[in-house]
């Protein structure tokens, strides 16, 4: 197998033209490379400035995991915290986990930061919502957001051999009429599901809860909507503080 390393985007756009498959940290498709055959070439983006971004409104698709820090808003932070063990978060990438895992931890962190995603064509380089990103497969350049008022994150434990562990993610924005609103996301099961609500500064936080049950996060089973609960209430309450 070729591995090309891309320092720029004409050039990574000349590996996707000559066939290379993207590939982050390989953690997802090693062990079936090694049962069905390696590919001929393929690409990392590791060296690629654009892909590498850590800030307070980017991420690059390329960054593994045990980089992202305080530059990042704290839901992303924390999800990015939880992947694995140190070993995998060494190694795995941003984009891999959003893009090519079935567990897409980061996932919910992204969509309570209501982030786009930057996306890498043989012919372009455009920028789009993480839907079309999901569905299509697309080559994840960087994600982009508008940093929130505040933001958090919260997996339960999970048993071995059982199901995904429950996620929980939420962040406030500032909304255009002065008020906030509040963004959920929840990983349950492989199901990931987001919501949100708007509310004025200085809403009682029964009353936000009860705006989110009315939505279909009111359909949760009885411990994953405590888990809800119990962030938004400690999200509004450091929010409530500042």
């Amino acid at each position: 197998m070729l591995l090309r390393l891309p320092t720029s985007v004409s050039e990574a756009q000349e590996c996707m033209a000559e066939g290379a498959v993207p590939i982050g940290g390989a953690t997802l498709v090693w062990a079936t490379w090694q049962r069905d055959g390696f590919p001929e070439r393929a690409m990392s983006l590791r060296d690629l400035p654009e892909a590498n971004t850590i800030g307070r409104e980017a991420l690059g698709g390329a960054v593994v995991l045990n980089r992202i820090d305080d530059r990042v808003p704290e839901a992303l932070r924390r999800a990015a915290s939880t992947v694995g063990t140190g070993a995998v978060r060494r190694t795995a990438t941003v984009g891999g986990n959003i893009v090519g895992s079935t567990l897409r931890c980061l996932l919910p962190a992204a969509l309570v930061l209501e982030a786009r995603a930057v996306v890498l064509e043989p012919d372009s380089v455009y920028e789009t919502d993480l839907a079309e990103v999901l569905a299509k497969g697309h080559l994840l350049l960087s994600l982009r957001w508008r940093e929130p008022v505040a933001s958090s994150y919260r997996k339960l434990a999970g048993e071995a051999g059982g199901p995904p562990p429950f996620v929980v993610a939420a962040a406030l924005h500032a909304a255009d009429d002065g008020g906030t609103r509040l963004r959920v996301a929840v990983r349950d099961g492989y199901e990931v599901l987001a919501e949100s609500t708007e509310y004025d500064t200085g809403s009682d936080t029964e009353r936000v809860l009860d705006h989110l049950r009315r939505t279909a996060l009111g359909a949760l089973h009885a411990t994953a909507w405590e888990a809800v609960r119990e962030l938004v209430t400690d999200l509004m309450s450091r929010s409530a503080d500042r």
